[in-house]
């Protein structure tokens, strides 16, 4: 099985491209964010044509996250992150495929910081790190799946001094993430590729993807019971190179069974 996660940054606007990398990919799951579009606009039929039942939350504008399964529909569970009812925005969807449960995530960015956003930031980790806990908890098999927006660790960034205040890259960004390896989560693409450097994100600015300077920001974890049938990890960095393409390339991960 195949798991794929994929900021798709413009659901609408990337569908040519999201397309393409579907019918080359063939992912049997995938976890999209930012799909920056209301419910009523997600592209169901072209997505349902290639082969793919979908579970979403849009939201106009900005955020929104889905979940894709080929040939298959997926069994939604979950619409919202619990533990702050006052949350409006779009950012975590559940659902169960194939005997997994499986959850699309598009944490906050945090940008700048200090200040409220960056509080939201670390209050949405400190949610995720409780509801991870409790599903942990259940013994299921389970993916947490999307952009993170964390720079786990200095590997996972280009060199550079220009994110040194950047929210992606504080110690309490640093520390929500590493909270949830500590729960028993595994960092599957880091498990598989221990000591090489790999991104997910190029910024559109400065030349970004031309001089590989990238983050790794896209991140798949997995329960325990997942965890030993991992098999394969790796991002399609071509997909960043296409015209019109996302500033996120998907990452993606294989589990035998």
């Amino acid at each position: 099985m195949k798991i794929a996660t994929f900021n798709v940054n413009g659901i609408n606007h990337r569908l040519e491209n999201l397309l393409a990398w579907l019918a080359s990919a063939k992912p049997d799951i995938v976890c999209l964010q930012e799909l920056k579009a209301p419910d009523k606009q997600f592209p169901k039929s072209a997505i349902e044509a290639a082969g793919y039942g979908a579970v979403w939350r849009g939201q106009s504008a900005w955020n929104g996250v889905a979940i894709l399964a080929l040939g298959n529909e997926p069994v939604l569970t979950r619409t919202e992150l619990p533990g702050d009812p006052s949350d409006s925005q779009s950012r975590y969807i559940e659902a169960a495929v194939n005997g997994i449960l499986i959850a699309s995530l598009y944490a906050p960015n945090g940008n700048p910081q200090p200040g409220p956003k960056f509080d939201y930031k670390l209050a949405w980790h400190d949610r995720l790190i409780s509801h991870a806990t409790e599903l942990l908890s259940t013994g299921l098999p389970v993916v947490l799946a999307g952009d993170y927006n964390v720079v786990p660790e200095p590997r996972d960034i280009y060199p550079t001094r220009s994110y040194d205040d950047n929210a992606l890259v504080q110690p309490e960004s640093r520390a929500a993430f590493h909270s949830l390896l500590k729960q028993g989560w595994l960092d599957a693409i880091r498990k598989v590729h221990p000591k090489d450097v790999i991104y997910t994100f190029w910024d559109y600015r400065r030349n970004r993807w031309p001089r590989d300077a990238g983050l790794r920001l896209d991140h798949i974890l997995l329960s325990r019971k997942l965890a030993r049938q991992l098999s394969g990890a790796g991002v399609d960095r071509d997909v960043r190179g296409m015209d019109g393409a996302s500033d996120h390339a998907p990452a993606w991960i294989t589990l035998r069974k």
